[in-house]
C-alpha cells in the first residue's frame, strides 16, 4: 500500500512528542512536503526523497538481512521484506504501527484491495494463502535492508516444498499404502433408519422400546422351540437305532455266521475229532430247505456269544440240558432269533407237517420231519424241552427235534414252538440225504 499513507515527517520527533494516533500540530517551516514543494537542487529523481536522508554512498556495504523468521506476504502478516537501497526509494509499506504515520493524519484502515506502488504499472492483488499440500518450492524474498519492501530477484531463495500426506488412517494403513499393498478402507455402515409405525409415523423412544420387546419371542415360544428340537433329535436317534437293529445287525450276523460255517467245515475236512464242545463252539450245520436256511449250530444259548452272531444255539446249560442228534433217544432242542441279528428262525411259523429239517454233523446227516407246532407259550414253559415234549403229541421216548423262537415278531413276550421227529440217520459216507439233493 503505497501513497499518501506512506509519508513520514522529516526531522526529529513528531509534534507533540510523537505520542498517540491522530495528534496534529503545525508543520515546521523547514519541513519538506514532496507533494507541494518543488524538487530541491541536487536531489534525487524520486519525489519521495527526504532532505534528512542522504543518498547512500557507493562504497557503503549492503546491510545483511536481520535474523529471524521469514513471513509469507499476506494481509495479516509481518511487514513485507525489503530489498537493498537503489537509486530511488519505494514508499514505505503500510504497517499497523502508529509510529509510521504523520501526527497530523489518522492511520488508515487496513485495505483488502490491490496494492498501488509509485509505479502505476506495478499493481498486484493480495496473494491468497498457500494451499496445503504444495508440490512446488516457494520463492521468498530475503530482506536486504530494514524498511524496504521490494525484493531483489538475485536475493531470493527457494524454500523446500512442504508436502502434507493425505490422511488415510493409522500408521499401519499409511505404511501399506506406501508399499502398494494397502487396501481400501471399508465403507462405513449405513445409519439405521428411524423406527416407524404402520402408518409411517416416526415412533417415540418409548414406543420403539415397546415394539422391540413385542418382537422378541415369549418364554412359551422358546420352550416350545426347545421341546421341538429335543423331539427331532430323539426321532433321529430312534431312526438310527431302528436302522442299526433291523439292517446292520443282520449284516454283521450273516458275516459271522458264514465265518463260523466255514470254520466248522474246515475242521471236518482236517479230520479234527470233537470232544466236549465249549460254550459258543460250533459243531453242526442246520439246513431248512423250504426256508432256504443254512446256519451253524453252536453249543449253548448265550445271546452275546451265540444268538447275536446269527447262529442257532443248542440248549445244554443247567437244567435245560437236551440231547444231541447222535443220542439214541432224547429231544434235540435249539433256539434262534426271529428278528434282527441274522434272524434264522424268522419264518419257522410257515413250516407245515411233512417239511424236512436236516442237521449235518461231522459223522452223519440227521433228517427230521415236522409234525406239530405250538403258536404261543410263555417263556417260563420249559416242559416243551423235555425228552418227551409236553404238547407235542409224542407219548413215548424217541429222537425228537424242538425249534423255539420269540413271538410276536419284534417282541419277546411269548415263544413259538415247532416239533419234529427223526426219520433218517445217514452217515456222511453214504452222501447227502434226499432232502438236500432235491
Amino acid at each position: 500500500m503505497r501513497g499518501r499513507g506512506g509519508r513520514r515527517a522529516l526531522g526529529g520527533a513528531r509534534a507533540g512528542g510523537g505520542q498517540g494516533r491522530g495528534v496534529t500540530s503545525a508543520r515546521p517551516e523547514h519541513e519538506y512536503d514532496p507533494l507541494t514543494d518543488p524538487l530541491p537542487q541536487g536531489g534525487h529523481e524520486s519525489p519521495w526523497f527526504r532532505s534528512d536522508n542522504p543518498a547512500p554512498e557507493a562504497s557503503a556495504p549492503v546491510q545483511e538481512p536481520a535474523s529471524g523468521p521469514v513471513y509469507p506476504p499476506g494481509p495479516m502478516g509481518a511487514p513485507e521484506p525489503v530489498a537493498a537501497p537503489q537509486e530511488w526509494y519505494e514508499p514505505v509499506p503500510p504497517a499497523y504501527q502508529q509510529d509510521w504515520y504523520p501526527a497530523h493524519e489518522p492511520m488508515p484502515e487496513p485495505m483488502s484491495g490491490p496494492v498501488t506502488t509509485a509505479d502505476p504499472s506495478a499493481t498486484a492483488p493480495i496473494p491468497a494463502p498457500i494451499p496445503a499440500p504444495i508440490s512446488e518450492p516457494i520463492s521468498v524474498a530475503e530482506p536486504t535492508a530494514a524498511g524496504d519492501s521490494t525484493a531483489d530477484p538475485a536475493s531470493t531463495r527457494a524454500m523446500p516444498a512442504v508436502v502434507v500426506p493425505p490422511a488415510t488412517g493409522g500408521r499401519a494403513e499409511r505404511r501399506k499404502a506406501a508399499k502398494g499393498k494397502g487396501r481400501a478402507a471399508p465403507a462405513p455402515a449405513p445409519a439405521a433408519a428411524p423406527a416407524t409405525g404402520p402408518d409411517g409415523r416416526r415412533l417415540t423412544r418409548a414406543e420403539a422400546r415397546r415394539a422391540a420387546k413385542a418382537r422378541k419371542d415369549s418364554p412359551a415360544v422358546i420352550a416350545s422351540r426347545v421341546l421341538g428340537e429335543a423331539f427331532i433329535t430323539l426321532g433321529v436317534v430312534m431312526l438310527l437305532f431302528v436302522t442299526y437293529q433291523l439292517w446292520w445287525t443282520n449284516v454283521r450276523a450273516h458275516q459271522e455266521a458264514g465265518s463260523a460255517t466255514k470254520k466248522i467245515t474246515q475242521d471236518w475236512a482236517d479230520g479234527r475229532k470233537p470232544g466236549t464242545f465249549a460254550p459258543g463252539q460250533g459243531f453242526a450245520i442246520m439246513h431248512i430247505p423250504k426256508l432256504d436256511i443254512v446256519a451253524p449250530v453252536a453249543q449253548g444259548t448265550s445271546k452275546a456269544k451265540v444268538l447275536d452272531k446269527g447262529m442257532i444255539g443248542h440248549y445244554d446249560e443247567g437244567g435245560l440240558k437236551t440231547a444231541m442228534p447222535s443220542d439214541p433217544t432224547g429231544n434235540f432242542a435249539v433256539a434262534a432269533h426271529r428278528n434282527t441279528h441274522g434272524e434264522p428262525f424268522r419264518y419257522i411259523n410257515r413250516l407245515k407237517a411233512g417239511d424236512k429239517v436236516v442237521v449235518e454233523t461231522q459223522e452223519a446227516y440227521y433228517t427230521y420231519e415236522i409234525t406239530s407246532e405250538l403258536p404261543q407259550t410263555p417263556p417260563s414253559n420249559v416242559s416243551v424241552l423235555k425228552p418227551i415234549p409236553v404238547g407235542s403229541g409224542f407219548t413215548k421216548p424217541g429222537r425228537y427235534l424242538t425249534l423255539t423262537t420269540c413271538t410276536p415278531e419284534f417282541t419277546s413276550t411269548y415263544r413259538l414252538i415247532v416239533w419234529g421227529k427223526m426219520v433218517d440217520d445217514r452217515p456222511r459216507s453214504k452222501g447227502k440225504p434226499d432232502a438236500l439233493v432235491g
